[in-house]
């Protein structure tokens, strides 16, 4: 039998679609999930073109090809206290031109009282012009919309229900977390009330739903679309029902109550559980079918800000600007204003270098990693070789024989490497094998349905090299794989060498202790921080890639009254973390959201499950700028032993050394601030627990931390120094004698003979020891 020449794909063939644009589909079935269409559409393969894109999500609103949405910034009042909401708006208006404020046709979209001091209104920018010129009068920017961005991983962190850090912190009982999302189902399991203390008296919120749907879980959920509704031209749903499932999936990662005997055909069976069982949720949705407008978030902000939730997450970010342009940034710090923590995704643009979102100092960043769980597909070629993948869907009664192995993009058809729409239309598949890549302009799990249509018998996903080691499992429509890069070229050579190229899929179900783990996704975004440089971001990595939470629609057949869902981002990973704030809060109610931050940071794993360093994508070590202080560990995070901490003034210096305006710093912090009266701080001298350097000059940093561990206590300096570096640290001893007494050390950075040789950065790392903690802060360093 000759081999049939249509199937082979030339090295070089494969490489040019390797090295193509490539959307990261992290939401995989297009026709069901179309909001998530449109917000990974976002995401490229080059952080330019995904800023470009980006760019494009500033909407004009469809009413008038005059008009669109801004959200205008207006000076504080010193010493004025409006008696009512409807006093605030009438001030609000007096900013409007005399046009716009004598017409009967009503231009305010929102008028804000915690996230910032101004408002959203419809208006031109001429209208805008005129307003510049009135006292009081700070900035406006147009409306933006921004892109949205578990049965094991409670014991993946090492939380036991019996025992420890989960049982300690009372399972979150008596906090708050706020979720801003597309909604939640409120009927599900994971939301039950049963159990639930009712919520603490300082709970102002409210629920629309009917009175059954919340409870002592669920204890508020709105809606916040005025902005949407301006903006993309037609009404949108008005309860707070999750008609995409992202906000349920979100909620229940963070909070949802125990669900027993929770599987997805088969697969990762288990309790299915939140990172603070016993904490209270609150959703403010405000993401629809085409993003989530910045005017709705900063409603959604104000709104939990005023209810007095303790914890807020937001797996929502947009492309990189400077603060006082970010309204995530800005509604953060007004709650970080009234004690709120705040933890946001870091973003999808990975592997990426400055491709992050959500940089403030004041927000935690949180990338996505892998667990130690597998749901293995494995490919098994006509040679003999055998590569694992993943899928979720295992049909029992898929044949092990052996089938034909065809690639469609061989033809060189448009889209059909990729098996885009369209492209195999005319392609008999029947009985076959197929090959198809990554990316393109179609989900992982479309491309199986299309795949499916030609009469392809099974579909075996080829990651690209972006993609790396990274593999997801997904609730595919036809027995499929999604195996590694590296085993990609592996299979590709196969079919190019073989005169009869055959494969087939085995389903070995879930396994778990797979090595090595944790890993960083290759879609988590990357710094450094363009916003911030000075600023080691991101913050954190968490679990992120196929994760099992709530879901509002049915996935399983044979389980239709439990719907569950596994899927992947930095979404995923975001509500992981907030949830373990939760249970910070709950141990610490005295501690700042700087404190609880701190704690996470200096006390995160950086070694994977075989002992070495935790690994990226191409199972290369992670560099700081990829996993920030590393991996999350709950239970250390508990006692931590230092604290650096941080109040809300503390960012005035820092923001002034930003070399932003006094206005700028203003509609941030709302504060009367004059930068001539503060002694203007460098990035690194912020008290932050990690350290980003760019030598040139000889630098030097001031660090304090707080004793929160035994009173009685000292602390020796054990260091990493990053290669090229001349650091001075002095004291190197610190010696506590009681909880919370304070101690100051300067750090000193000087480029060495070897600085910059090895590379354009350098990375290392300083930890305080003592005989019962390690407090450890990583180091960056960027030669100029």
């Amino acid at each position: 039998m000759h081999k049939d020449k249509s199937a082979s794909i030339s090295p070089l063939m494969f490489s040019h679609f390797m090295q193509k644009n490539k959307k990261l589909e992290m939401f995989p079935n297009m026709s069901l999930f179309f909001l998530f269409t449109i917000i990974f559409l976002s995401f490229n393969s080059s952080p330019t073109m995904g800023r470009t894109q980006h760019a494009l999500l500033t909407h004009k609103t469809t009413k008038s090809p005059h008009l669109q949405t801004y959200i205008v910034h207006v000076r504080q009042l010193e010493n004025e206290v409006f008696t009512s909401s409807e006093d605030r708006e009438s001030w609000y208006r007096s900013f409007l031109p005399a046009s716009v404020a004598s017409s009967e046709e009503n231009r305010m979209v929102y008028s804000y009282t915690h996230a910032i001091t101004g408002f959203a209104a419809q208006l031109s920018e001429e209208e805008v012009e005129a307003m510049k010129g009135k006292e009081g009068f700070v900035s406006a920017f147009p409306d933006r919309l921004l892109p949205l961005q578990t049965t094991h991983t409670p014991s993946f962190m090492g939380l036991q229900p019996d025992a420890g850090f989960w049982k300690d912190s009372n399972f979150g009982k008596g906090v708050i977390i706020g979720v801003l999302d597309t909604g939640i189902f409120p009927d599900h399991p994971s939301f039950s009330g049963e159990g639930m203390p009712p919520p603490p008296a300082k709970w102002k919120g409210r629920c629309d739903f009917n009175a059954t749907s919340c409870n002592n879980k669920l204890i508020g959920a709105r809606t916040f679309d005025s902005g949407a509704k301006a903006m993309l031209g037609r009404p949108t749903a008005e309860a707070p029902v999750d008609d995409e499932g992202h906000g349920t999936h979100t909620s229940s990662t963070a909070a949802g109550a125990f669900v027993k005997n929770v599987s997805i055909f088969g697969n990762a069976d288990g309790t299915a559980v939140g990172m603070a069982p016993l904490a209270h949720l609150a959703m403010y949705k405000v993401c629809f079918s085409g993003g989530c407008p910045d005017s709705d978030i900063l409603a959604g902000l104000d709104a939990a800000v005023e209810d007095n939730v303790d914890v807020l997450s937001l797996s929502i970010g947009g492309f990189s600007v400077p603060f006082y342009a970010d309204s995530i940034a800005i509604g953060a710090f007004g709650a970080v204003q009234k004690n709120i923590f705040v933890s946001c995704a870091a973003g999808n643009s990975g592997p990426y270098n400055e491709s992050l979102s959500n940089e403030a100092p004041w927000i935690l960043t949180v990338g996505a990693s892998t667990m130690d769980r597998r749901i293995v597909a494995t490919v098994k070629l006509g040679n003999g070789e055998e590569y694992d993948g993943e899928s979720i869907y295992q049909p029992k009664n898929f044949s092990s024989d052996l089938l034909p192995l065809v690639f469609p993009g061989a033809s060189g058809k448009p889209g059909a490497a990729t098996c885009d729409e369209g492209s195999l239309n005319g392609t008999d598949l029947s009985g076959k094998v197929v090959l198809c890549l990554r990316g393109g302009a179609s989900g992982r799990v479309e491309k199986g349905a299309i795949v499916q249509a030609a009469g392809g018998a099974a579909m075996i996903l080829l990651n690209i090299e972006e993609d790396g080691y990274t593999t997801i499992a997904d609730t595919h429509v036809l027995p499929a794989s999604d195996v590694s890069f590296m085993d990609a070229l592996k299979i590709v050579s196969y079919l190019n060498s073989s005169e009869n190229p055959l494969a087939t899929i085995i389903f070995k179900g879930t396994v778990l202790g797979y090595r090595p783990s944790p890993t960083v996704a290759s879609f988590s975004s990357r710094g450094p921080s363009l916003a911030s440089p000075g600023i080691l971001k991101p913050d954190i990595i968490g679990p992120g890639v196929s994760v099992l939470a709530a879901w509002p629609f049915q996935v399983d057949p044979a389980n239709p009254l439990l719907t569950f869902n596994i899927i992947s981002g930095t979404s995923m990973a975001t509500p992981h973390l907030s949830g373990i704030a939760a249970l910070l809060k709950s141990s610490h109610p005295d501690w700042s959201p700087a404190a609880i931050k701190s704690a996470i940071m200096t006390t995160a794993n950086t070694t994977t499950n075989t002992f070495g360093p935790i690994v990226d994508q191409t199972l290369g070590p992670a560099d700081a700028f990829t996993m920030g202080s590393g991996h999350v560990n709950p239970s250390q995070a508990n006692d931590p032993g230092l604290i650096y901490d941080l109040e809300p003034m503390d960012y005035i210096p820092y923001l002034c050394g930003l070399n932003y305006s006094d206005a700028q710093v203003q509609s941030i912090t709302r504060y009367i601030v004059s930068c001539s009266n503060y002694t203007s701080i460098s990035e690194g001298e912020l008290n932050y627990p990690s350290f980003s350097v760019k030598l040139g000059p000889t630098q030097t940093f001031s660090r304090t931390v707080a004793n929160v561990g035994e009173a009685n206590s000292t602390y020796t300096m054990e260091f990493l120094w990053p290669e090229g570096v001349d650091v001075i640290v002095e004291p190197m001893v610190l010696v506590f004698g009681e909880v919370m007494e304070k101690k100051t050390y300067n750090v000193t950075f000087s480029e060495g003979p070897s600085g910059g040789k090895s590379g354009t950065f350098a990375e290392g790392y300083l930890t305080w020891v003592s005989p019962k903690y390690s407090v450890r802060s990583p180091i960056s360093v960027a030669f100029e």
